[in-house]
């Protein structure tokens, strides 16, 4: 299972006193407000940094890290994911799972044969679709919903889905 999950990515600089833009990639951009800690990942290393304070703007989340204070100090860092770790990640409510998590586990249907594996989540607001890629290289698009996604299983590492009429049909 994933130990940190990205939740902004940077995109600029904001003014010139050390502050970014971010992309917010989480569900809930408010969550900035409770981060105290975060994990600059430089595609190298993952640098910890320290949130001083943090706005809003429109679309994006404007944060300053603690000891950087100029706009020399973060212009390399557009582009670098921000990343949270497993223990300061949101809690999450029954039946529901990390993306990250689910990613690359079986999909199996009710009659106990294997479709193939999760490739992706696509959020799209009504409610989430699943992207299976079978093993003859198609993917196969399920809504998740309880009438199609019966059972997750981490452990197992396995999604047990019965396959509406029609979504087989190509």
């Amino acid at each position: 299972m994933e130990q940190t999950f990205r939740v902004g990515v940077i995109t600029s600089t904001h003014g010139l006193r050390g502050e970014v833009k971010v992309y917010p990639t989480t569900d809930d951009a408010k969550r900035f407000k409770q981060l105290k800690d975060v994990l600059l990942d430089t595609g190298r290393e993952q640098l910890p940094m320290e949130v001083e304070h943090v706005k809003f703007f429109k679309n994006m989340v404007i944060v300053k890290f603690k000891g950087l204070d100029a706009i020399d100090d973060v212009e390399i860092f557009k582009g670098k994911d921000l990343l949270v770790t497993r223990e300061n990640a949101v809690e999450l409510g029954p039946d529901e799972n990390f993306i990250a998590d689910l990613i690359g586990l079986s999909v199996i249907t009710d009659e106990g044969e294997r479709l193939g594996e999760l490739a992706d989540v696509l959020q799209t607001g009504a409610n989430d679709v699943y992207v299976v890629k079978t093993d003859s290289g198609k993917e196969v698009l399920l809504p998740a919903i309880r009438q199609c996604i019966l059972d997750t299983d981490l452990e197992a590492g396995k999604i047990t889905v019965h396959v509406l009429d029609g979504l087989l049909d190509l």
